[in-house]
């Protein structure tokens, strides 16, 4: 009896003390009211070279800030008088239980627990709040940096590749699940050629190293290699509305998407038949690239083998087996006879055919989910992105693990490398596009604001380092490509 009564009374005064708590806290929040005002009222009266817009809502957010902890601080307290409370009780309870001790393990056990809680709380707090003003800072910062330049408007569906040419005159290939592969001229954003000669999806689509010849995928389980005669139209001004202004960002529905009806791919010339069509495949054509010199061409199909083929003869020179699931991507060393080919088997492996007479392959394991796309860099380095939402890059000397990994918040399509200063530009499910160097540093990430950007997932990149008005491409779901201006001195400054 006396035991329950001591516990009643202790009780009591903690219920007692959480009651006089919760008037303190509203007593903590209306105090806290008049000195966001007062500090308001200061901050106003001051000069500052930040925008108004700018001082209000980095006072709001470090208002928030200063709630978070106050409350977090005050529960603090009621935890650990909780725990007071709880040890007086069981260290009398204890007393009495058949003169055996109550075990101290559980007491540290629950204490360990609810600080461990509060701590988690603390760190969750923090980075959530502080997150909100580098976000800020990051979003202002990649708006200097990174401008949307031109938008290139014409396909009926969803743009699965981006491509620019090697050779004069520069221009953009885009190949889109409506059956056809569009050529732009990049200054203007003017249609130049559309080629129709597929009857399913044009997956892919890369330009002959050397010559005016295009390399075409195709859902029709075909490959296409096709000439093509561009005539550059004379550059206007660009309009002022290209432009990403500082306007907050928001979300955009289905409404939003440009038509495709009012497009001028119409009128512009069309090729409809390819000088070479690859007809090895027994299932969707998903991906193909020119091998170095631009005699050969490689091919990466759902039927899980890449082909190998002379140009010339459309002759099938090494079939490439070893995936256990679909291909999702091929690529070629720009200077060396490598190839590489991603697959939904979660690995990408690496094709060596420097030796005419035998070909190698290493396999790269080291992603959960399917492997999107694996490019080559400078030197000895391939870069891997995934479903897994995270990007490796990797040695080829060491194949073990990767030499960096880049941890996002969504999967990972075709990604792009600029080689000359070692950019990757990531395209995202969420219709984001974020730029991280080598080492995995994040360097920016594109804007969406004032109704542009992407709408619908980012399918892919692609860098074309030179070209003095639009150094980035990026196509997606939403049925347009857009030019990119980057500013890559002020981007590594930045870092």
């Amino acid at each position: 009896m006396p035991i329950e009564s001591g516990s009643c009374a202790s009780a009591r005064q903690a219920k007692q003390k959480r009651k006089s708590h919760s008037l303190s806290i509203r007593r903590t929040n209306s105090s806290e009211q008049e000195r966001a005002g007062l500090q308001r009222d200061m901050l106003e009266g001051q000069d500052s070279k930040l925008p108004s817009s700018v001082r209000n809502t980095l006072l709001e957010l470090f208002g928030q800030i200063e709630r978070e902890f106050e409350n977090l601080y005050i529960e603090n307290l009621e935890l650990r008088r909780e725990i007071d409370t709880l040890n007086e009780r069981l260290a009398a309870e204890g007393q009495t239980i058949d003169g055996a001790e109550l075990s101290k393990g559980q007491l540290k056990t629950k204490a360990s627990h609810s600080t461990s809680q509060l701590s988690q709380k603390l760190k969750t707090t923090y980075k959530a709040s502080t997150s909100k003003i580098v976000s800020s800072f990051k979003t202002t910062t990649s708006r200097a940096i990174c401008q949307l330049v031109k938008e290139y408007v014409g396909h009926r569906d969803g743009i699965w590749d981006v491509s620019v040419a090697k050779t004069q005159p520069v221009v953009l290939g885009t190949a889109s699940a409506d059956h056809t592969a569009l050529l732009w001229s990049i200054e203007t954003g003017k249609c130049l050629v559309k080629y129709v000669g597929h009857v399913g999806s044009v997956n892919s689509i890369k330009f002959h190293p050397t010559e005016q010849v295009a390399l075409t995928a195709s859902g029709d389980q075909t490959a296409h290699i096709w000439r093509y005669i561009v005539q550059l139209p004379t550059p206007q001004p660009t309009a002022d509305c290209n432009q990403v202004s500082g306007e907050d960002e928001f979300e955009f529905s289905d409404k939003d998407e440009p038509d495709g009806d009012g497009d001028g791919s119409s009128d512009c010339p069309t090729v409809r038949a390819p000088l070479t069509s690859l007809k090895s495949h027994q299932g969707v054509v998903i991906a193909a690239d020119w091998l170095v010199g631009g005699k050969q061409a490689v091919t990466a199909s759902w039927d899980r083998t890449a082909n190998l083929y002379d140009v010339e003869t459309s002759e099938l020179v090494h079939s490439l087996t070893g995936h256990d699931q679909e291909l999702t991507h091929c690529c070629t060393h720009p200077t060396q006879r490598l190839v590489v080919t991603s697959s939904r088997d979660t690995t990408f492996r690496l094709w060596d055919f420097r030796d005419p007479s035998i070909h190698s392959v290493n396999v790269f394991q080291g992603h959960t989910d399917t492997v999107t796309s694996a490019v080559f860099t400078v030197g000895d380095n391939v870069v891997s992105g995934s479903d897994d939402r995270t990007v490796k890059v990797w040695d080829l000397k060491n194949m073990r693990s990767p030499i960096a990994t880049i941890r996002t918040d969504s999967a990972v399509n075709r990604i792009n490398v600029c080689v000359g200063q070692r950019i990757i530009a990531l395209p995202h499910d969420n219709r984001q596009v974020r730029l991280f160097d080598m080492s995995g540093v994040r360097l920016a990430r594109l804007p969406r604001s004032n109704r542009q950007g992407h709408r619908r997932m980012v399918c892919c990149s692609a860098w074309s380092e030179d070209h003095p008005i639009c150094n980035l491409f990026t196509c997606g779901f939403d049925r347009q490509a857009i030019g990119w201006n980057i500013n890559i001195p002020a981007l590594l400054q930045e870092k």
